[in-house]
């Protein structure tokens, strides 16, 4: 099993920057490759941005690319979405997502997910 903690969620000003981290713990994290997601009020969730067990392969979502980007830290089994040049249209909670092997951007493929945490972006 996985545990996935999300903090750094808030409210920021269109065009601010927040960084979200997700801590898991629970067995072997350097194996899985990570996701986060999110869902907006009334809609599915949608894929984020993830990033493979070593760093090196990495995948963002059409609307994020150019703001968002996806690190880990393996020795502090953490990883971290920096968010730059925040939209209303991000507004949603986000979630963090772990899976064993490559990465995916299909939500279904994730086993292991975190309890969200929330950004609000205002005009």
């Amino acid at each position: 099993q996985v545990q996935l903690v999300e903090s750094g969620g808030g409210l920021v000003q269109a065009g601010g920057s927040l960084r979200l981290s997700c801590v898991a713990s629970g067995r072997t994290f350097n194996s899985d490759a990570m996701g986060w997601f999110r869902q907006a009020p009334g809609k599915e969730h949608e894929f984020v941005a993830a990033i493979s067990w070593s760093g090196d392969s990495t995948s963002f979502a059409d609307s994020v690319k150019g703001r968002f980007t996806i690190s880990r830290d393996n020795s502090k089994n953490t990883v971290y979405l920096q968010m730059n040049s925040l939209k209303p249209e991000d507004t949603a909670v986000y979630y963090c997502a772990a899976r064993w092997g490559r990465v995916v951007t299909d939500r279904a493929l994730y086993p292991y997910w975190g309890q969200g945490t929330q950004v609000t972006v205002s005009s």
